[in-house]
């Protein structure tokens, strides 16, 4: 139903609409009473999302009111509820007192709720940074501002954009959007804030990253004016870090959205950290999928890289060892910094124990700090502080001086003596959860308090008194006196004893089968009572927020406090997994060799129930810069793609490593194609999908990238993919010795480029074969597979005997080279392999092989390349010998 449309219009229903008119893109829960009431279309979608009854204001009038509400002090869960239904949430309150005021409450919108600016704990992954982003485009770069609301953090970058969008090509804004779109999905963006100008774009940006929430911002939000004063204000008289153009829009559009959003104090927000995506590790969406850093197969965090190495025990660690992992540094000596602090805790075990014993049960203190900034902490966040201040003190006590970064976190620990001597002066030892329950200040703290608290314990015991005496004064047995919020107190008389009240008695209230009564002296007593009760819940309210403010006044220290917590506890974690799995601390330097030995894939060694993983050696380098693996499925190949990725990954986020030795020269990006996938919604195949990743590496590459390719060509016919494959091989060798990478492959054929090409090298996975039987020995050899495999892999996979017999005939036949039915009832010859397939092999170039080499195929579109594809295999067909 349209909001107002034909309703008796009241005051308190002009207000709403009002207040709703500022906010039309949010679901708006209006305050009444003890409920937040919904009406209009916002009650007819909310309902059904909350699965809560729809009901209706003046329902028998000519336009009843659609209408819902839920209870104020449950409506946390209803509000994520509808945050993961992709709404907005805008909370009206009552902002003046209902019990002083003369008419019409005043109500207004205190805050509106995004999926990127939540800040209460119990809505948020503990282990997960919580991001609202801002992207902008100005001076051909686009700019990225994002806040975690909920620790203050900031991170400002500058990315590379499409220069003057005028005259760059389609490809180019591709690929410039592209590179946003990764760091948004790296960062797990909750809340992307875009101008209209970039709407086209941020579909495209909110499609690559699953779940991204977008809201639309004016252009006049993006004042960089703005931006700069606000960014001196973080600084606090330093000088703030300098930022280019697109990235102080960007930060201008985040100030503005949380102006709008966060109505309240955000004095936890720290000064911004200027990035650049480039100086780490690059992993892009799909090179994370494809090595489950994050994520298993099955979707959750079981059977990822992160649920081998979190062994951390706070939530500020396990948010900073995900940071970690998804952003390796290229720093030798920056890696080295953190290896010796790993090597620190991997040697002193039992230091390392009595850390992590301090570290458990910690809370989170960095959360805990943000609400402090936003002076929205219950007394229970600091009973949590006081303890997490006593465990920071024993930290401190129990880690050596030394220099590196077990040094610096030690010199960043701070107990805060003072303020938590505070806070246990002022607060009980066990708090209510929400200063609105009372009983929060500690009896001797404050002399009024004691007072009030006093007198309405007294109060108590002399309502008590007053009934036992009224009992033996009207000789009835009975009588009560009771209270409730509505009547206040009241003398309770049943109906047959009514003949025994005495004449001082004044009705105050008849129910079903009693009266009530109140005389003078219960009045009185009934004002000083709820008077002091009153009075003691706003005195304790006031002494509480002042607490807070003053504590809150110490937020920047206990900022840093929580990052050296994480720092610690994460290098802990990674001690923990080095000691107890037997990893080995790799050597990094800015050379271009990665040399693993006997390395193990940290994954799947962990699901291994007392199995052994069988380690393999790995050397990449300027003489041996791509590896050609062949062998049959099941064997081991993609494993073993895969495990040296994680090793490198590993060894550049500051960790040891599953091997008896490894050295990598520090590598600027991980590539991967590997599986098989349709995009259906973007109209494409599997083998386009594999071509346009194909394609995007061959552009992006660098001489210290690392790239894994798995059956590259398998998506089409058995010729286009040999010649897809040799042809993508050749490129990697012909740039040059430096991107190192490992080719697993079913085509054979593609071993005869090892006597062609001087930096390639077969490899192939042990098979021992043992009366019909293969047994996968899982040990990388050097030299090609002797063949694939492939029939004894079905009959390993539970084919039928029969089929397996059928194809073994079959197979046996194709390798004669001919095929003929053996009886009328065989299946339909297959026809040979033609000859000319031998010509892309031949010492002499073909017309084909000579028309590979001269394409560039990193200036080629991907449609351009599929149209040279379909010529080149219309050539082949076509002609003959020569081709």
């Amino acid at each position: 139903m349209e909001a107002g449309a034909g309703v008796k219009m009241t005051p308190m229903l002009a207000q709403y609409l009002r207040l709703k008119e500022r906010h039309r893109d949010a679901i708006l829960m209006f305050r009444l009473g003890d409920f937040y009431e919904m009406f209009f279309e916002d009650a007819e979608r909310a309902a059904a999302i909350l699965d809560i009854t729809l009901t209706a204001r003046n329902k028998h009038d000519a336009t009843p009111i659609p209408l819902c509400g839920v209870p104020h002090h449950a409506a946390d869960g209803y509000i994520q509820k509808l945050l993961g239904a992709g709404l907005k949430v805008a909370i009206c309150e009552q902002v003046e007192d209902p019990r002083t005021a003369k008419g019409l409450v005043d109500r207004d919108v205190v805050r509106v709720i995004t999926p990127g600016t939540v800040f209460e704990e119990e809505s948020l992954d503990p282990r997960t940074a919580s991001f609202l982003a801002a992207a902008a485009a100005a001076g051909g770069s686009y700019g990225l501002a994002v806040v975690d609301v909920s620790t203050g953090e900031i991170q400002v970058a500058e990315l590379p954009g499409p220069g003057r969008p005028e005259a760059a090509s389609a490809l180019e804004r591709d690929e410039a959007l592209d590179v946003l779109a990764e760091e948004i999905c790296r960062l797990g963006v909750k809340e992307l804030v875009v101008a209209p100008d970039l709407h086209e774009q941020a579909d495209r940006l909110c499609a690559r990253a699953r779940g991204v929430f977008r809201s639309l911002i004016p252009e006049s939000w993006y004042d960089a004016g703005e931006a700069a004063v606000w960014l001196a204000g973080l600084a606090g008289g330093a000088a703030p870090p300098a930022l280019g153009p697109a990235a102080l829009a960007a930060l201008g559009g985040l100030r503005a959205y949380l102006r709008e959003t966060c109505r309240g104090r955000l004095d936890h927000l720290r000064v911004p950290e200027v990035y650049r995506p480039r100086d780490a590790l690059v992993l892009d969406q799909i090179t994370c999928a494809n090595l489950d850093l994050v994520e298993g197969a099955g979707g959750g965090e079981r059977g990822s890289l992160l649920h081998v190495l979190d062994r951390t025990v706070t939530p500020m660690g396990g948010r900073l060892l995900r940071r970690w992992l998804l952003a390796p540094l290229t720093s030798p000596a920056t890696i080295g910094r953190r290896l010796d602090a790993v090597e620190a805790l991997v040697e002193a075990p039992a230091l390392r124990a009595r850390l992590r014993a301090a570290l458990t049960g910690m809370g989170d203190v960095e959360r805990l700090s943000g609400r402090l900034g936003t002076a929205t902490a219950s007394p229970r966040d600091l009973a949590r502080l006081v303890a997490a201040l006593g465990r920071i003190a024993t930290l401190r006590a129990e880690l050596p001086e030394a220099d590196g970064l077990l040094g610096e976190v030690r010199a960043a620990l701070d107990a805060l003596p003072q303020v938590r001597a505070r806070i246990v002066a002022t607060l009980v030892d066990e708090p209510p959860a929400s200063s609105r329950d009372g009983g929060i200040v500690r009896e001797g703290c404050h002399a009024e308090v004691d007072e009030l608290r006093a007198l309405a314990r007294d109060g108590k015991g002399w309502v008590a008194a007053l009934e036992a005496r009224e009992r033996q004064r009207t000789g009835i047995g009975s009588l009560k006196i009771r209270y409730n919020r509505v009547f206040g107190y009241a003398i309770e008389v049943t109906r047959p004893n009514l003949g025994l009240v005495p004449p001082d008695y004044v009705r105050k209230q008849t129910l079903t089968g009693a009266e009530r009564f109140v005389t003078a002296e219960l009045k009185e007593q009934e004002r000083r009572l709820l008077g002091a009760e009153e009075r003691l819940r706003q005195l304790e309210a006031e002494l509480f927020a002042a607490l807070v403010a003053e504590v809150g006044a110490h937020q920047r220290a206990l900022g840093t406090n929580a990052r050296a917590l994480g720092m610690l506890d994460t290098l802990a974690a990674l001690a923990e997994v080095a000691h107890d799995c037997g990893y080995v601390r790799p050597e990094l330097d800015h050379g271009d060799a990665i040399v693993i030995r006997e390395g193990r894939h940290p994954v799947v060694e962990a699901t291994l129930a007392g199995e052994r993983f069988v380690p393999n050696d790995c050397t990449l380098d300027a003489e041996q810069q791509i590896l050609l693996i062949t062998g049959p499925n099941m064997a081991g190949k993609s494993t073993y793609l895969r495990q040296v990725a994680l090793l490198v990954i590993l060894a550049q986020m500051g960790s040891f490593v599953p091997a008896a030795e490894a050295r990598v020269g520090v590598v600027d990006r991980i590539f991967t194609r590997v599986g098989a996938s349709d995009n259906l919604a973007a109209g494409e195949s599997t083998f386009m999908v594999e071509m346009r990743e194909t394609a995007r590496i061959l552009r992006e590459l660098t001489d210290r990238s690392l790239v894994l390719l798995d059956e590259i060509g398998r998506g089409t016919s058995t010729f286009d993919g040999i010649a897809i494959a040799w042809a993508v091989a050749e490129h990697l060798h012909e740039r040059g010795p430096g991107a190192k990478t490992l080719f697993a492959t079913h085509y054979y054929e593609l071993t005869a480029l090892a006597r062609q090409r001087s930096r390639l090298r077969n490899y192939s996975i042990a098979v021992r074969e043992w009366k019909d039987e293969i047994i996968f020995l899982r040990r990388i050899v050097e030299g090609p597979a002797s063949r694939s495999y492939g029939v004894e892999v079905a009959r390993l996979a539970g084919l039928p005997p029969s089929v397996v017999q059928r194809a073994r005939g079959l197979l046996a036949t194709l390798e004669r080279g001919e095929l003929a039915a053996e009886d009328e009832r065989a299946a339909p010859p297959l026809p040979a392999a033609p000859e000319r397939q031998l010509g892309l092999f031949a010492p002499r170039p073909s017309a084909v092989e000579a028309r590979l080499r001269a394409l560039d195929v990193l200036r080629m579109t991907p449609m351009e390349a599929l149209n040279e594809l379909h010529a080149l295999a219309a050539a082949v067909r076509e002609g003959g010998d020569d081709a």
